[in-house]
């Protein structure tokens, strides 16, 4: 009964034995008792208000039993409505037997210092964490009074736990917050400093467990040089109540100098003045690091001064931020005066050149690509020079761009020099066209200059050319005196052998391929038709071209478009196509291979190349042309050429036209150990007669027979021999046996042309 007597006390002297409601176990949570006993009634009443509390209320026996816990606790821990702690019953426990509601760690600290106030009877408080219903943990400060009477007979304890744990987060997070901003806090008056921050502390290299420093503690820890500065600084800020920020240095006790950023706000509450508080943050490596970026920007303009370069600096949208002093010597003005807005950008450029750099500066600002660009800038002296301008963008980690950085080499030697050349070449290229030889093609006679003829008139124009001859009458020369004489001379010429290419590899060769097409192709690779691109490719031996290809081949020649192997993108070129076979195209179009619809868009032009048997009367002049070209090439030279030689070469075939030809002579001049040039008659292979061996020689009548049959012929081919729609073709005989059949009957086969014509 002394632990009822005990709540009685605290509730008001009134004991709860004899409550009828609660041996009924009829009291609510909000502890109604019948009003007709004042006792009973002035402790509900207590017990109420306790439960109103904010807070954590309790009451232990003097021997330290818990007996009472407020609504708020019981709700907390879960205790059900009708627990005895609800109603201050005690059950004869101690304050041991509820540690366990207390966190595993907090136990050995909370039993000291409970210990220690039943064990003199004094007040004292500690924080540990209580388990909630659903098994949390929570943070509470607890603080246990001793009751008393007037004698001082302790009557019990009375205790407080208030819910700390979002105040200690909040500690935590600004700690952790200060510990990583190098920062800390303070609060000042008129006398000193009330409270310094751990972490402020740190900063100052102090013990955070010492108090804060007086003023003239503080004033002791400021760099001498900075001391009166900072006293000065504080003075007046006290005197004017007005906010303050400055940057002073602290020397350590371990002589350690950093710089602490001080910034202090007053406070108070209207015309009451309390002091100050604010922050001091240790600026040490922020001020290092900016006194590092402001010497490298020192030591970068420096470098940008010296470049022998005009450079120059933009913002994202071209905002002049710098010019270097070679830009500025060079153009004649200050910074400041680059930097007028008055002055448009690009007066320093050639008026020529000022539209196509405004051009390329605006597609470059809305795509964000470097560029490169030659324009003229004006001197100070009013002279203008060429520069290369090569612009960059610089990036942040985002790829937005920050910064254009333009640097400016001065071309103008350079343009002179290429300006020299061009003349150069263009005088020498007149030079060579007023040569007797063109090109390379040597030689005088009348099929010769008709060749050369249609040469000139079709190479001013775009056509696809297809020439035709016999191997070895130079239509590889024929194709390149054309692209010299084109448009298009200044780019390239490429020539392709499509017979000497692998069939598997002819659409890699000329379309190229993308990277993985097939096996082997481990980079991208340009076919033939994009590097000719602007110029001209050469197709010779087309005729040799499988019918796959043959197809692709047509639709570039269409479409003028052309796709890499591997790749379904299309690409556009510009390509001129010149042709060249020595095989009857017209034949394999009939046998099916060689598609007729290709002939017809190579066949633009045709352009006939005559066997050199057919240009008989150019064999002398090629054989002084050879004889020079690899006598000089051998170091030898040649004072006369044999008579009989120049005899036998005159009257031989030459089924190699003029690759034979210049083989021949090649052999000699090698071969050769004097001064008269000779040829070995036993070089020049002979043909075998065409008409049967017989002992009985042909009468009058089969030569007529003959005569007839061929200059018929030759009318109906208007005195062509070669060629698909040649007289030899009609015939059904080799070009050079109707050669020497047609000088044998003396047949004039010039005649046919001139009637055709």
């Amino acid at each position: 009964m002394e632990s009822r007597s005990g709540i009685s006390r605290f509730c008001g002297g009134a004991s709860m034995a004899a409550d009828p409601q609660y041996e009924a176990g009829q009291l609510d949570a909000a502890n109604t008792v019948d009003a007709s006993d004042e006792d009973v009634s002035i402790e509900a009443q207590l017990r109420a208000t306790a439960n109103l509390i904010p807070a954590h209320l309790w009451y232990a026996t003097p021997s330290g039993a818990l007996v009472y816990v407020n609504s708020r606790i019981a709700d907390y821990l879960g205790l059900p409505g009708d627990h005895p702690f609800r109603y201050g019953i005690d059950l004869g426990g101690v304050w041991d037997s509820h540690i366990p509601m207390l966190h595993p760690e907090d136990h050995e600290e909370t039993r000291r210092v409970w210990s220690t106030c039943l064990r003199t009877g004094s007040a004292g408080e500690v924080t540990f964490r209580v388990r909630n219903a659903e098994g949390g943990y929570r943070l509470f400060l607890s603080r246990a009074e001793p009751v008393r009477k007037s004698d001082g007979t302790l009557l019990g304890w009375i205790g407080i736990n208030l819910d700390i744990e979002e105040r200690k987060q909040a500690e935590f997070y600004l700690a952790e917050g200060q510990r990583l901003a190098h920062m800390g806090s303070w609060a000042l008056n008129t006398t000193g400093f009330e409270q310094w921050s751990s972490e402020l502390f740190k900063i100052y290299g102090l013990n955070p467990d010492d108090k804060a420093p007086s003023l003239s503690e503080y004033l002791a820890l400021v760099h001498p040089e900075d001391r009166e500065f900072v006293s000065q600084e504080i003075q007046k800020r006290i005197a004017t109540r007005s906010e303050f920020d400055f940057t002073k240095r602290i020397v350590r006790p371990d002589g350690e100098i950093r710089r602490v950023r001080c910034v202090g706000v007053p406070l108070g509450h209207g015309e009451t003045f309390q002091g100050f508080v604010g922050t001091g943050i240790d600026v040490t490596e922020q001020e290092q690091l900016n006194e590092e970026v402001r010497r490298s920007e020192l030591e970068l303009r420096q470098i940008l001064d010296f470049a022998p370069q005009l450079l120059a600096v933009f913002g994202p949208h071209r905002e002049r931020l710098y010019l270097n002093r070679m830009s500025l010597d060079y153009f004649g003005f200050t910074l400041d005066d680059w930097y007028e807005t008055e002055r448009r950008p690009g007066d320093e450029v050639h008026p020529n050149d000022a539209g196509r750099l405004r051009s390329q500066w605006g597609f470059s600002i809305s795509s964000g690509c470097a560029f490169e660009i030659e324009v003229r800038f004006r001197r100070n002296d009013g002279v203008y020079r060429w520069f290369l301008i090569r612009c960059n963008p610089v990036r942040d980690d985002q790829g937005k761009v920050l910064r254009w950085f333009a640097a400016c080499t001065d071309i103008e030697d350079r343009k002179r020099t290429e300006d020299s050349l061009q003349r150069e070449n263009f005088a020498l290229r007149e030079e060579l066209n007023q040569a007797s030889m063109f090109e390379e093609i040597v030689g005088s006679s009348e099929p010769l200059r008709k060749v050369l003829s249609h040469v000139s008139k079709v190479a001013l124009s775009d056509s696809t050319v297809l020439i035709l001859g016999q191997t070895g009458t130079g239509k590889e020369l024929i194709a390149r005196a054309i692209h010299k004489r084109s448009s298009r001379a200044g780019r390239s010429f490429i020539g392709v052998n499509c017979a000497a290419i692998p069939t598997s590899l002819i659409a890699s060769e000329l379309f190229g391929h993308e990277k993985g097409a097939f096996t082997g192709a481990i980079q991208r690779r340009l076919g033939r038709f994009e590097a000719a691109n602007g110029g001209t490719l050469f197709l010779d031996e087309i005729g040799d071209l499988p019918p796959d290809i043959q197809i692709a081949l047509l639709r570039v020649l269409q479409e003028r478009e052309i796709e890499r192997v591997g790749s379904d993108r299309p690409i556009a070129i510009d390509v001129r196509v010149l042709a060249a076979t020595h095989r009857d195209l017209d034949k394999l179009v009939s046998e099916g291979k060689f598609r007729q619809d290709l002939l017809y868009r190579l066949n633009v032009v045709p352009i006939m190349m005559p066997s050199l048997r057919e240009r008989a009367a150019d064999i002398p002049i090629l054989v002084e042309y050879f004889i020079a070209r690899f006598g000089k090439k051998m170091g030898k030279r040649f004072q006369t050429i044999e008579k009989k030689t120049l005899k036998v070469m005159q009257e031989y075939e030459w089924p190699g036209n003029v690759r034979e030809l210049q083989n021949v002579i090649e052999r000699a001049v090698t071969l050769s150990d004097s001064d008269t040039f000779a040829v070995e008659e036993a070089w020049l292979r002979r043909e075998p007669s065409e008409a049967p061996h017989s002992s009985v020689p042909l009468t009058g009548a089969l030569l007529a027979h003959e005569k007839e049959a061929i200059e018929a012929a030759l009318v109906q081919c208007r005195g062509r021999i070669s060629g698909p729609a040649g007289a030899a073709t009609k015939l059904g005989i080799p070009d050079s046996t109707l050669d020497a059949k047609i000088r044998r009957l003396g047949i004039d086969r010039y005649r046919f042309k001139s009637q055709a014509s």
